[in-house]
């Protein structure tokens, strides 16, 4: 494994920003300093006038495959997340077959380790009939149990009230739910079906998934936790109120309830409907633009603890369909780090603070062995972006296999630059190192 002596940059880790040299050799950071050029390296970066990060870890991914590879695959999907700066992901069970068994569990793994540029694992889906296979997971090399408090893909909406308990008390591991009442939603589906007939327009859809539908699901859960003692950790906070659920006043660490933050949440709101359309359809849905001041407010009061993307490609085919027929969920992680980025040059964030939410507390809540951090003898996963290095997303840039964004025609200030994945230069200057640098993640549980 080459080693790479980094110069010049600029570093951002653990709340501090400085001048500093990096030593990586056999995958691991050996020394971070200053005037390292004594240090004998097989390749040389100089990142005068670059900022040195954490590779980013996006917690919440759905990469496709198996079954749905029509519209991503773990290596397309890979190559686009190392492109944006992102070296690690855990991705979601909601393929094809739901990621119902252990067995299916493990082919998933087995492919990631032939496919994958980035770091990866994998949640272990929950249904209102596979206690005894959740139950089997093991906490050492799995991210979670991910638990479908709401509408979903095949056999994946739990909503037995037993069985919930049963995983809440029971569960080996992190819970990670997605948190809407399905009986709400139907409730407003019908109410838009009267009105609309089939024709529903999309800016109907965060009043169809309303606050009211997030809120009764979140705080379900959250009381749901307390009662059993569980590690949840609820994912895209899509409004305002949820935030208030969550304490700000006690260390990550500390926390046995946490929750997640999503790019598009932060950056769209229903205004938005009216250009973007289906483009921007997820669940749960985009709101308002006080939802939105709200979620960024809950990142930096430590509320809202990590920021992820959520990352669900369909083909541009299935998106331009009718409200009801067009999936939700779009192509996001080749862009998370640099549109965080934009957020800075708003004044939203503070560098600090993208590098806490995006690298370091997604490696302390899932207890990530050694990753998340620029440390000497942790693992290499580092981004080395340009803050002043404007350029627009086209079709042409695109490294997704649906081909399209929700981004097409913006500008961004910042741009990434080299990605290094597992002490590996996976990604420099535009160009992809297809090396299979990718590694399971192990958890120090």
């Amino acid at each position: 494994m080459a080693s790479i002596l980094i110069l010049n940059g600029t570093v951002v880790n653990e709340n501090r920003i400085f001048e500093a040299d990096i030593f990586v050799k056999d995958g691991l950071i050996e020394a971070i300093g200053k005037d390292l050029q004594y240090k004998a390296a097989d390749q040389v970066i100089d990142a005068t006038g670059l900022h040195i990060v954490p590779g980013l870890i996006d917690d919440q991914v759905h990469f496709r495959e198996p079954g749905l590879t029509h519209k991503a695959e773990l290596y397309t999907e890979s190559r686009a997340a190392v492109a944006g700066g992102v070296t690690s992901f855990m991705e979601m069970p909601n393929t094809v077959p739901n990621t119902l068994t252990q067995e299916l569990l493990q082919e998933k793994y087995d492919r990631a380790a032939q496919a994958s540029l980035a770091n990866y694992s994998f949640f272990m889906g929950a249904s209102n009939d596979n206690l005894d296979e959740v139950l089997k997971t093991n906490p050492k090399d799995v991210c979670g149990v991910k638990v479908f408090m709401g509408s979903s893909t095949g056999n994946m909406l739990v909503d037995n009230q037993k069985t919930l308990e049963g995983i809440f008390a029971n569960s080996p591991t992190l819970i990670a739910t997605h948190c809407e009442s399905e009986e709400v939603i139907q409730r407003n589906t019908a109410a838009a079906r009267e009105q609309f007939g089939e024709n529903v327009p999309i800016g109907q859809h965060p009043i169809i998934r309303s606050e009211e539908a997030c809120f009764a699901s979140s705080s379900f859960a959250v009381n749901l936790a307390r009662k059993a003692g569980a590690r949840l950790h609820i994912l895209h906070i899509s409004t305002a109120k949820e935030v208030g659920l969550f304490d700000t006043d006690i260390p990550l660490k500390e926390k046995k309830i946490t929750s997640e933050a999503c790019i598009h949440h932060m950056w769209f709101s229903d205004a938005d409907y009216a250009e973007k359309g289906t483009l921007i359809k997820w669940n749960p849905a985009v709101k308002t633009a006080n939802d939105r001041d709200g979620i960024i407010a809950g990142v930096n009061s430590n509320a809202i603890d990590v920021i992820a993307t959520d990352h669900a490609p369909h083909t541009l085919e299935e998106k331009q369909n009718s409200y009801f027929k067009a999936p939700s969920g779009g192509p996001l992680v080749q862009h998370s780090l640099v549109a965080l980025l934009d957020l800075y040059h708003q004044g939203k964030f503070t560098l600090e603070k993208i590098v806490e939410k995006s690298a370091h507390a997604v490696a302390d809540l899932f207890e990530i062995d050694r990753r998340g951090y620029l440390k000497e003898g942790y693992h290499a996963d580092i981004a080395i972006v340009d803050l002043n290095s404007p350029w627009q997303v086209t079709k042409e840039n695109l490294l997704y296999k649906c081909k399209w964004s929700p981004f097409e025609g913006h500008q961004f200030k910042s741009k990434v630059m080299h990605t290094i994945v597992s002490g590996q230069l996976a990604y420099s200057n535009g160009k992809l190192n297809e090396v299979g640098s990718g590694q399971r993640l192990a958890f120090d549980r």
